[in-house]
């Protein structure tokens, strides 16, 4: 799961890569509002945790910006403002959460974890459901009425992120770069190839037919699939 976490004290932002390093979420960090919200943009993230006070852009400039633009990632505002109204604009502008500092590592892991099962269908175990489509996170594997998909390590990648972003239009170069990375010696047609991969494994149970084709700008997962 892919995190990025804005905040210009460094050593906090240390800190807090540290945390979700340990588990196993892979991070990057930034300490400026303009690039917090150059690499937010792309929607290549699964949640981003962002400083309200940043230099640039505030935390609550990026935030209604990349809802202004549908750009959906949950966020979780960072705040050493705690009063009622600070925590009321950074809900207004967008935010998912807030924490307010200083946090205790147990509280940020647990609103990260309450947000992602909110926006995300994700269960205590981290597992993703749809419709009838169960992502087991230990198993590395999907599932159709307990039925096993047989997914490789990228397609299993390349599925948890059509599910984190059910019924968002998906460009091929946020699929590329969320998944091979735009340093990776694949070329962007590998995104073409997973999908019909995925398809030939969804077609036995009619579920081929939610994953759609969006001429010219990529992919759309149905959020509501009917499969049988």
């Amino acid at each position: 799961m892919k995190l990025l976490i804005v905040e210009d004290d460094l050593a906090l932002l240390g800190a807090i890569m540290e945390i979700f390093d340990n588990e196993a979420f892979v991070t990057t960090g930034v300490s400026t509002g303009e690039e917090g919200y150059f690499l937010a943009e792309q929607g290549s993230f699964d949640l981003i945790i962002l400083d309200v006070m940043l230099p640039g852009l505030s935390g609550l400039d990026i935030v209604k910006q990349l809802r202004k633009h549908q750009v959906l990632t949950p966020v979780i505002m960072l705040t050493a403002m705690d009063s009622v109204e600070d925590c009321v604009r950074g809900l207004d502008a967008g935010a998912d959460d807030y924490v307010t500092k200083p946090f205790t590592t147990s509280i940020l892991l647990a609103r990260v974890r309450a947000v992602l099962r909110r926006r995300g269908s994700v269960d205590l175990e981290g597992n993703l459901t749809c419709g009838p489509i169960v992502l087991i996170n230990n198993q590395r594997d999907a599932f159709v009425d307990e039925q096993p998909l047989k997914l490789t390590p990228k397609e299993y990648e390349l599925f948890e992120f059509f599910l984190r972003n059910k019924d968002q239009i998906l460009s091929r170069d946020q699929i590329f770069e969320r998944i091979w990375g735009f340093d990776s010696d694949s070329a962007s047609s590998a995104v073409d190839v997973y999908v019909h991969h995925l398809r030939k494994k969804l077609a036995p149970y009619g579920g081929d037919h939610f994953l759609k084709t969006i001429r010219g700008v990529g992919y759309l997962l149905k959020g509501d699939p009917h499969v049988q």
